[in-house]
């Protein structure tokens, strides 16, 4: 847990002092849960989510006490963008067994349901705060989850080890650095 927390504020940055989750409840029932003091299923809520809030704020469990979403942590995020105004919830993820070296260390915005945030303009304001680093990007509007960052052209080279089009090699170069590890290209070299 130590090591993911201090993987976020190297990421993300530290929590922002200005920023509270006030009434945000959202993580406490769209996201999974899987520490060692406390699991729970993605989009159930937690046991101890009341019409309040959490019934044992005082006592909670590690994860709860550590983890925040990435508009905790992002000042160039909207302010309007708190999961619970704005219908999006913004987490950094780690995959366990990740299906390719986008998912391993990712930043995820997810749609809620009810949102209007693709409609107002508002999802495309917070992919554009968070497509900045090189930090993979997914949005899933809960039908299906997309890669935004990289964006396909260099993902597809990034995958694939093929050489990149002169216009794109560097930033095809700087994501097989980080990432190349994890690319079937790059395992065998």
């Amino acid at each position: 847990m130590q090591a993911d927390a201090d993987l976020e504020t190297a990421l993300l940055g530290p929590v922002l002092a200005e920023r509270s989750c006030g009434g945000c409840t959202a993580c406490c029932t769209v996201l999974k849960v899987d520490a060692p003091d406390f699991k729970k299923p993605a989009g159930v809520p937690c046991t101890h989510l009341s019409a309040r809030g959490c019934s044992i704020h005082a006592v909670r469990p590690g994860i709860c006490r550590t983890w925040f979403c990435v508009w905790r942590r992002v000042a160039s995020m909207p302010d309007e963008a708190r999961p619970d105004r704005s219908g999006l919830l913004v987490s950094l993820n780690f995959a366990r067994e990740p299906q390719n070296c986008f998912e391993g260390v990712s930043i995820n915005v997810r749609l809620l349901a009810g949102s209007a945030a693709i409609e107002n303009g508002l999802a495309a304001k917070v992919l554009d705060s968070v497509c900045d680093q090189l930090v993979p990007v997914w949005f899933s509007d809960g039908s299906k989850k997309m890669l935004m960052h990289p964006d396909n052209e260099v993902a597809q080279h990034v995958l694939s080890g093929t050489p990149a089009p002169e216009y794109i090699e560097g930033e095809v170069r700087a994501w097989r650095d980080l990432y190349g590890l994890f690319t079937p290209g790059e395992q065998a070299r």
